[in-house]
């Protein structure tokens, strides 16, 4: 039985004092982790804060991104160590934003999950196409050479310990969203390509659908039987609309 993530990217948003607000009002929100893991990945500055008034909740604690290399000089970059020390469990690798605007390639977002895994952190791996490859029918196309590219440098082990958030481009802070349906096939395509390295493995790994979640969509994206999360965006900055979504599970 894999058990469903709810996991907030924060994104360049929210200052300390933010930070303090958001978190506090979810604590005092009600949601149950028994029936989903639930993770926040606030911005770097905001890791301290978010990691101390997470302390002793069932609430853990992502970064949004960390270098490939161990430590040395790589001015403005963030180690996994860095992360752990801080408390972090996750961090999101080779979101889109990433891959357009840092031109961060497969073989990239490839080494900084190896280094990851080897470190101890658990990577949740984005990968998804545009709305132009979508609309020229490469959707399967796009997406298996992300998997496969992604994934290359892992061992059965470690895609057993890897998430995989599928995230079509064209949904990501749009308004739009893939259909329940639409979101099924994408994520019923990556768990059997995941089947032809290992079919165990395959049925243990968790795949999170990301691409404007929100309260009203959630329940129906989440009860499809190949999405097992999600990778929540601008809903995650709301307590009460991050609390509904965990609450959809």
């Amino acid at each position: 039985m894999r058990k469903p993530i709810i996991a907030g990217n924060w994104k360049m948003n929210c200052t300390v004092a933010e930070t303090e607000k958001l978190i506090s009002d979810l604590l005092a929100g009600e949601f149950d982790t028994s029936r989903a893991e639930v993770v926040v990945c606030p911005p770097f500055t905001a890791l301290g804060t978010a990691a101390r008034l997470l302390d002793g909740s069932p609430v853990r604690l992502g970064g949004q991104n960390m270098s490939e290399h161990k430590s040395g000089a790589y001015t403005g970059e963030v180690s996994a160590e860095m992360l752990l020390t801080v408390g972090a469990a996750f961090v999101i690798l080779g979101h889109s934003e990433r891959r357009q605007y840092h031109a961060e390639s497969d073989r990239l977002v490839s080494a900084k999950a190896r280094r990851a895994l080897d470190s101890g952190l658990i990577p949740i791996i984005c990968v998804g196409e545009t709305l132009e490859q979508r609309e020229r029918g490469e959707t399967e196309s796009v997406v298996d050479g992300q998997v496969a590219g992604t994934l290359a440098e892992l061992t059965t082990e470690d895609l057993v310990k890897t998430v995989i958030a599928y995230e079509p481009v064209w949904a990501i802070g749009t308004g739009r969203t893939a259909t329940p349906e639409m979101a099924q096939e994408v994520h019923r395509f990556i768990r059997e390509r995941l089947s032809e390295r290992d079919t165990s493995a395959a049925e243990q790994v968790r795949i999170l659908y990301g691409g404007s979640v929100n309260a009203d969509n959630a329940a129906d994206l989440l009860a499809q039987d190949d999405i097992d999360g999600a990778l929540v965006g601008g809903a995650s900055l709301k307590a009460d609309g991050f609390i509904a979504i965990i609450n959809s599970v």
